[in-house]
């Protein structure tokens, strides 16, 4: 979008907070750069400049914004709606993974060469794998800063600097203010705790945290997540350590209260949160879309600005569909929550009543499947997943939404339901579809579209956006996956 001048122009002189994440505005008479909806006078078009990215802007000279800190803008909707390199990229470099295992790491994950991720992330994005990286351990750094009482040193190490001199450039160049002035200006008290840190994550709305929030807590698994105090609250398993968050809807905002055993996973949990919750989604484009339909239409009106619920882990979501296949969802949980006591990791849950991390593949393939009490049908499909997830299959962040599909298909007792619930949750496809679950039978009977056969063909009208209608037709039933949680 950058790229189309004109319509740049419109959305930053109507301070339009739908396009904060698509493209960032930079000034050349002050060499600011800002999100659109920046709430200053806006500058005369021919001293606007446009970039797809922070980074990008970064690179070219310019410095962030103090007051609408477009570093801290929702991300642009487009990586979380394509499964292409770029795409698929931009998802890991937001993980971490460029941090963790550097530009090689990332290229190994995506199955390029080093020099192909370069230049296709440059072209797209106007700035490498490693300036985008750069880009996110300054926000970090900033968040750090901000939220903690860290010292200094520390903190540079945390954000994921090599040294304290390069920590102090970067702040200092990326924002135009010292480590130490940004936290003289933050607003309110930080953190007591060196681990526990108070974020807010931004989304794009209108938001309905109804079916969001509905679904993570009704399905559930006790002692990975519980709905407490009005905060949906899970462990995490990350790079360095693990994590537990509590998030709330609010205002404008998801509030994010992160316990971290190790501060250098910040960046890995913050994008898994927002993952999870699918925040930087674009509910206009999608209820637009949707509501051309006659049927979708007052569901859409009557709930704008639904989300799909995805996951923090995707192998861990695998086994859990895997678990639910033809069983109620009390059951599943009952299932997973046996797994997780006998072979997932304790945690300490000072503030809750969270006991254990999702066991990883690794701690699943010494599994007795004649512990299982399910029938040997699906024990053998979840040993099967269990040995593939173990030998590689990418179901994270990053990973090919076809080639996964294919591989999950293979898998025995994979039928349709369990990889398109997968693709819709674990992968993140905005078009997965499930057209013979039993919650969209009951919503094409209420609504007179027919069987799955006549569902599926109407939905080729809803594209690219099938897994946002499937939430609008599970809330025409009666079911707690559908309502907001009592607080």
């Amino acid at each position: 979008m950058h790229d189309d001048f004109e319509r740049c122009v419109r959305a930053v002189q109507a301070k339009d907070a739908r396009f904060d994440g698509w493209f960032y505005t930079a000034v050349l008479t002050t060499k600011i750069y800002c999100r659109p909806s920046c709430p200053v006078v806006p500058p005369k078009p021919r001293n606007m400049r446009f970039y797809p990215s922070a980074a990008a802007a970064q690179q070219a000279g310019f410095r962030a914004c103090k007051r609408c800190r477009p570093d801290a803008s929702p991300g642009s909707p487009l990586w979380n709606e394509r499964a292409d390199l770029v795409a698929r990229a931009m998802r890991l470099i937001a993980d971490g993974v460029v941090d963790t295992e550097g530009v090689r790491g990332l290229a190994a994950r995506l199955g390029y060469s080093v020099r192909q991720v370069e230049r296709q992330v440059f072209a797209a994005l106007g700035a490498g794998p490693l300036a985008l990286a750069r880009a996110q351990r300054a926000q970090t750094a900033r968040t750090l800063i901000e939220t903690t009482t860290l010292p200094m040193t520390e903190l540079a190490l945390a954000a994921g600097f090599g040294s304290i001199r390069t920590f102090n450039d970067t702040v200092r160049e990326v924002f135009a203010l010292s480590p130490t002035q940004l936290r003289q200006r933050a607003k309110g008290k930080p953190s007591a705790t060196a681990g526990a840190l108070v974020l807010r994550l931004p989304y794009r709305r209108p938001l309905c945290p109804d079916n969001l929030f509905g679904h993570l807590v009704a399905t559930g698994v006790p002692g990975v997540e519980e709905w407490r105090d009005g905060a949906y609250r899970r462990t995490l398993r990350l790079p360095h350590g693990h994590g537990i968050v509590a998030l709330r809807p609010e205002d404008g905002h998801i509030a994010c209260r992160l316990t971290l055993a190790d501060l250098r996973d910040l960046p890995a949990a913050t994008s898994r949160c927002r993952r999870l919750l699918d925040l930087d989604a674009d509910p206009v484009a999608v209820d637009d879309q949707l509501a051309t339909d006659p049927l979708l239409a007052p569901l859409v009106a009557a709930a704008p600005g639904r989300r799909v619920p995805r996951t923090a882990d995707g192998a861990e979501f695998a086994v859990r569909a895997v678990l639910g296949q033809q069983v109620s969802t009390a059951a599943a949980r009952t299932h997973a929550a046996r797994l997780v006591v006998a072979h997932g990791e304790p945690v300490d849950d000072p503030e809750g009543g969270l006991t254990h991390l999702f066991p990883s593949p690794e701690a699943l393939a010494s599994l007795d499947p004649e512990t299982l009490a399910m029938p040997r049908s699906r024990r053998r499909t979840l040993l099967a997943l269990v040995e593939a997830l173990a030998g590689g299959l990418d179901l994270g962040a990053g990973s090919d939404w076809g080639a996964a599909r294919a591989a999950l298909t293979a898998l025995p007792g994979f039928g349709p339901w369990t990889v398109e619930s997968i693709a819709m949750r674990a992968l993140g496809d905005p078009d997965a579809f499930l057209p013979t679950d039993l919650g969209i039978k009951y919503a094409a009977e209420t609504l007179g579209l027919g069987g799955p056969a006549a569902v599926a063909a109407r939905s080729e009208a809803w594209r690219p956006w099938r897994a946002y209608a499937t939430q609008h037709l599970w809330a025409t039933g009666d079911h707690a996956i559908n309502r907001m949680p009592a607080a």
